[in-house]
């Protein structure tokens, strides 16, 4: 489980690394938006932040993929949420993108949870 954990948090910072340089303008242009760019760019960061601290032996991997994807929807909800009152971003791409990246978030979410809790006995990695 720490491995998919680990995977999912992999992915998950590299769409949003990728959607923010998206809204920079720096992949694409026509779709600048700095406040939605800011916003990929403080998730991607938390979520890669989640995924560095994964391999402490102080941390619990299913904790910090818990917490990191729980930030991440949060921030992607507000985003969904700015979106359907007309401040955010409203391309199809951007629409599509949430549409997608809510359904990994919470499927990450449901890989975390269901990991063994560290110190439970069960195995841990998979």
């Amino acid at each position: 489980m720490t491995r998919s954990i680990r995977v999912f948090l992999l992915i998950e910072a590299s769409s949003f690394a990728a959607a923010a340089l998206v809204h920079f303008g720096v992949l694409t242009h026509g779709y600048e938006h700095q406040a939605a760019g800011t916003a990929e760019s403080v998730i991607a960061f938390a979520l890669l932040l989640g995924l560095a601290l994964s391999w402490s032996p102080l941390a619990s991997t299913r904790a910090l993929g818990l917490a990191a994807q729980a930030f991440a929807l949060f921030g992607t909800l507000i985003g969904v949420f700015t979106i359907a009152i007309g401040v955010g971003p409203r391309t199809l791409p951007d629409i599509a993108y949430h549409i997608a990246i809510v359904a990994v978030l919470v499927a990450g979410l449901i890989v975390a949870a269901r990991a063994p809790v560290a110190g439970s006995g069960q195995r841990a990695y998979s």
